[in-house]
């Protein structure tokens, strides 16, 4: 293959990935630019409410061992 179109085929590639970049939507993190992209998974209401039943669901996981340990340290300094 001769250089002239290996090293046109590879610039031509090239540019359509960073415009592809530029469009493509972002993952969970920052929404697309322009008419581009959606409002992240993360951001929307249902995701949030999801996230925090799982955050109280973890709290009410470990409250009872921070209890525990609350009541053990009450009857440690109760007994001294």
């Amino acid at each position: 293959m001769r250089d002239r179109l290996f090293f046109s085929i590879v610039t031509g590639a090239a540019v359509v990935m960073i415009a592809l970049a530029l469009v493509w939507p972002q993952g969970y993190g920052a929404r697309s630019p322009g008419p581009f992209g959606h409002t992240p998974i993360q951001q929307t209401p249902e995701m949030k409410a999801a996230m925090a039943r799982a955050d109280a669901a973890e709290a009410r996981k470990h409250q009872p061992v921070f209890g525990a340990r609350a009541a053990t340290q009450g009857l440690r300094t109760a007994s001294h």
